[in-house]
């Protein structure tokens, strides 16, 4: 049974908003619909379900759900962040130009490097903190732009409604990945963008268990062209990872409410830290982009960056560790930290990471919803072993 969530609060949408109910049973969850194929009733129909690429009712109720979160028109459930990311530049031809955020993911980075590139499908970096700079480098060819606000991994922060509004007047789409925020802490569609992508595997899942991505338009045109290009690519979520998703999806709000709430703790903890040397955290308000997040977004998120000082070895920082996990990913219920240079962006070549600030000394975490004073005396613990001796 689909809900009217019009009017309702963003908990009550995510326990009672998109497919909440089975129409055959009762069930009050959504089943796993097990299934490859259906059964029609003749030749030349136009059956609801009949092929799970096409579409299959676990898959359908999560893609409603989450258009309802994000106030969306149509949403689309893949296999991956990167396969929705890459169902979303299908959209584009050869001789296209798209415009990244400067600090971008660097599995972004090596997607349009090394896969579209070979397409005829050109990027550039723009710094879309600067509303001058980032008009500058627009060219007759920039179809698109896809932006990340707070972006990965230096947190830093784009205008949203004033990029759009840009990019709008060049007549070029506006995508916005809106992983760390997720639809409980900002909404793109309601800034001015045409699409959100979410690599859901984060925060929507929250549980470090599957790996998923979605994307939501508002444009009923632009939908029918992605829904031709998720059937036609077939890079499709499986139905037990959508029922998984949705039960993921429920308890967004509560988490995220931990989630930041340490966040905030330990970035506070670290600026005043003696061992550290940059903390960046949009929700502290000597960060950059801090009035904007302010104004666009719930609160700073729950990632935190930071830099140790010069005389740290932060070699010895990781195995010292023991709440907090090195690994790769975040999002998830516990706390994961990660040296960007050599992991989430490794692909982007080091002079380009170390022009846009990602350094070789760069800590990216990912905070849990642990209790916070055991996350902090854990990483002090870790930051004292870092000391020269």
């Amino acid at each position: 049974m689909e809900s009217d969530m019009s009017g309702m609060g963003f908990s009550t949408a995510l326990i009672h908003g998109g497919v909440h109910e089975d129409g055959g049973t009762g069930s009050v969850n959504v089943p796993i619909y097990q299934t490859s194929t259906y059964a029609q009733e003749n030749i030349g129909g136009t059956p609801k379900w009949e092929y799970s690429r096409t579409g299959n009712p676990t898959r359908a109720a999560l893609e409603s759900l989450i258009v309802d979160l994000e106030h969306g028109t149509a949403g689309f459930a893949f296999a991956s962040g990167l396969a929705a990311e890459t169902a979303v530049l299908s959209l584009f031809e050869s001789g296209d130009h798209i415009l990244l955020s400067e600090n971008v993911y660097g599995g972004t980075f090596r997607l349009m490097d090394k896969v579209f590139k070979h397409f005829g499908v050109t990027f550039s970096l723009a710094d879309t903190t600067n509303p001058k700079a980032f008009e500058a480098a627009f060219t007759p060819q920039t179809k698109a732009i896809l932006i990340e606000s707070p972006a990965n991994p230096l947190l830093t922060v784009t205008d949203i409604e004033a990029t759009a509004k840009i990019a709008h007047e060049h007549g070029a789409t506006v995508i916005v990945d809106n992983t760390f925020m997720t639809p409980y802490l900002q909404r793109p569609l309601d800034l001015g963008a045409d699409i959100v992508l979410h690599s859901a595997t984060k925060y929507l899942g929250g549980h470090s268990d599957l790996v998923a991505g979605l994307v939501v338009v508002r444009d009923a045109a632009l939908a029918g062209r992605l829904a031709f290009i998720q059937n036609s690519t077939g890079g499709v979520l499986a139905p037990f990872d959508s029922f998984l998703l949705i039960r993921g999806i429920r308890t967004l709000a509560v988490r995220m409410d931990r989630h930041t709430e340490n966040a905030e703790k330990i970035a506070r903890h670290l600026a005043a830290h003696p061992a550290v040397k940059k903390v960046y955290y949009p929700g502290l308000e000597t960060a950059q982009g801090h009035d904007v997040q302010k104004k666009q977004a719930r609160n700073g998120g729950a990632m935190v960056s930071f830099e140790l000082a010069p005389d740290r070895d932060i070699r010895k920082f990781f195995p010292a560790l023991h709440v907090v996990t090195l690994a790769e990913s975040l999002g998830g219920v516990e706390s994961l930290v990660c040296h960007p240079a050599t992991m989430t962006h490794a692909a982007i070549p080091k002079e380009t990471r170390e022009a846009v600030g990602i350094t070789d000394g760069l800590i990216r975490l990912s905070v849990g919803i642990e209790d916070a004073d055991d996350l902090i005396r854990d990483i002090d613990d870790a930051i004292r072993e870092t000391e020269a001796r």
